[in-house]
């Protein structure tokens, strides 16, 4: 079942960059007692997620945190590794990258898709939320383009 405004976030354990190499993220941990926006894309390095959805994160990040937020997440099924190359592409030192290499959150969050036509498997639907304290609070999904989980619309809805 797709998780929905006003259900709480599950706690699953997943990987971000760190200096040393790949670290563990609780999210359970990761979102307590804080106001975190989150987004999810397809794939790092694809084209509508770098050109498109990305990139106004990291344009609007101060104006983001500026509404109370503590933080800006972006989740992806890829490993570590990629999603520390493409935030340091993408200049995204203000966004913590999210890695869900084997898909355990996406899954746990109904949000998942086949990609397998195009040769990239299991990936996660494009998404952005507000999340309150574990808490959904806006859950914005995007079949096609980036209308409901763009930065403009996240900032809209803060």
């Amino acid at each position: 079942m797709t998780i929905a405004t006003g259900d709480r976030f599950p706690d699953v354990t997943i990987k971000t960059n760190g200096p040393e190499g790949p670290e563990d993220l609780n999210t359970g941990d990761f979102l307590a007692g804080r106001k975190v926006v989150l987004f999810a894309v397809p794939g790092a390095f694809t084209p509508g997620c770098s050109n498109a959805h990305m990139p106004g994160f990291v344009v609007n990040a101060d104006k983001i945190l500026a509404k109370g937020v503590d933080a800006i997440a972006c989740l992806s099924v890829n490993d570590a590794f990629v999603m520390g190359a493409w935030q340091r592409d993408q200049n995204a030192d203000a966004i913590t990258m999210l890695a869900d290499g084997n898909a355990e959150l996406t899954q746990a969050l109904g949000l998942e898709k086949d990609a397998s036509s195009a040769g990239m498997g299991v990936r996660c639907q494009r998404f952005a939320m507000i999340v309150d304290d574990g808490v959904v609070k806006y859950l914005g999904i995007d079949a096609k383009g980036v209308e409901q989980s763009s930065a403009e619309t996240v900032l809209a809805q803060l």
